[in-house]
């Protein structure tokens, strides 16, 4: 398999495993979900182990979720099979033992740099972070805005999660997490405070409980002039965390509100 293949963020003629939302092959630009939810689950395991041997035990316990039959060891050989005969088919390679390998112990997915997404969003995410310890914002801000652009949905969205894969995913969405976190820092930094009010509120809808993001929409808000919705912000976040957890607001929060009602510029 050679490097050629690769996986062009926001390209629909792209070459790729996709899994940041639901499990998807893209090839010759067409997009193909794997048949039937055992062979998707199988992917989306080689997948999120990707370059790691999965071993047969671990296949046979996400796939059953320890109620396996007696057969289901011969049953992962043959999704293996299929699993390669369909990637074969839509990503144009005639032979995809090199990209899924059958190892002493399991299999292992080799895909090659920039095929399989996930390894892209972590690609850009560490330059993203990389950047933005450098003090160069807008390459970290170009970097994260292009990592975040592969995510379609909720990590694995069309797969019935095991304990395997659920932990797996819970990881690379705390990545997605963390990359939101550091944008919206590229950018606080790049003094697009304005233009971040928005997608400060989307993510709070998402995630309500969050009050790092709420810091940073009052702060977004007091630093584009409006004070008093900053001032509402913080006082809905107070009832949010008062009525859902029984806590006070942070301490981040608390010297927002204290810079806020002390009248100081934003700086």
């Amino acid at each position: 398999m050679t490097d050629t293949l690769t996986l062009l963020p926001g390209a629909t003629t792209a070459v790729g495993i996709r899994i940041l939302g639901p499990v998807e092959v893209h090839g010759n630009g067409a997009v193909h979900r794997p048949r039937g939810p055992k062979v998707r689950k199988l992917l989306a395991l080689l997948a999120v182990r990707a370059h790691d041997i999965v071993d047969v035990d671990t296949l046979v316990e996400e796939l059953w979720d320890g109620a396996a039959p007696a057969s289901a060891v011969s049953t992962v050989r043959t999704h293996v099979y299929h699993l390669r005969q369909e990637l074969s088919q839509e990503l144009g390679l005639p032979d995809m033992h090199g990209v899924i390998s059958t190892e002493a112990t399991g299999y292992s997915l080799r895909p090659a740099p920039g095929m399989l997404d996930v390894e892209e969003f972590t690609r850009l995410y560490g330059q993203g972070r990389a950047a933005l310890h450098a003090g160069s914002y807008d390459v970290a801000l170009d970097r994260l805005d292009a990592a975040l652009a592969l995510w379609r949905g909720r990590t694995l969205a069309d797969v019935a999660r095991g304990r395997v894969l659920a932990a797996h995913a819970t990881r690379i969405e705390e990545l997605q997490s963390r990359a939101n976190e550091l944008r919206i820092e590229a950018a606080m930094r790049l003094g697009r405070h304005r233009e971040l009010v928005p997608e400060l509120h989307r993510l709070i809808a998402i995630d309500p409980l969050n009050e790092w993001l709420h810091a940073r929409l009052i702060d977004a808000l007091h630093r584009s002039g409006r004070r008093g919705e900053a001032l509402r912000a913080f006082h809905q976040v107070r009832h949010v965390l008062a009525e859902e957890l029984g806590l006070e607001p942070c301490e981040d929060l608390v010297r927002l509100q204290r810079h806020i009602l002390s009248g100081a510029a934003a700086s």
